[in-house]
């Protein structure tokens, strides 16, 4: 009876360490284009992401090419939900990162020049993990002064 009790706890404690395990995003990561949907924006040709993720750190570098050129960001969160500040091409921006089960939530925004002028662009990112761990889908809403628009990357490991 005992013996039997004692398997059971931890087969319980096993069960409920698993359900709460959170993905690993780690690895390098390419853009599956045709699986994406940029929706009004332009594809890019080619996106690649070398992803680190030692939660609650997850730190990627992404480099990105198409009409306008070839750009290269270092992104760097927390998933507790503190506000980290991001240098890149297209602007400072600030955003913190939490969990919601096994998917990160990534909420941002940035001031960019425009024609003299300010504007604010907001982003609102969830990202999940295929069951494999072999995708990763980022689904994204842009918040512009244009409107709001959406946008899905899928990336394959490589």
């Amino acid at each position: 009876m005992t013996r039997r009790f004692l398997t059971l706890t931890a087969l319980l404690a096993l069960v409920a360490f698993a359900a709460s395990a959170k993905p690993n995003f780690s690895g390098d990561w390419k853009l599956n284009v045709g699986k994406s949907d940029f929706g009004p924006a332009p594809a890019p040709d080619k996106s690649t992401r070398k992803i680190e993720h030692n939660d609650p750190s997850i730190k990627w570098t992404q480099v990105q090419s198409g009409a306008q050129g070839e750009t290269k960001s270092e992104i760097s969160y927390t998933t507790d939900g503190k506000e980290t500040i991001n240098k890149s091409p297209r602007g400072d921006s600030k955003g913190s990162a939490k969990w919601e089960g096994d998917t990160l939530i990534i909420d941002s925004k940035r001031e960019l020049q425009l024609q003299g002028q300010a504007i604010e662009i907001t982003q609102h990112e969830v990202w999940t993990l295929s069951a494999d761990g072999k995708t990763l889908t980022v689904n994204n809403k842009l918040g512009t002064p244009q409107g709001d628009f959406e946008l899905k990357s899928v990336f394959e490991k490589q």
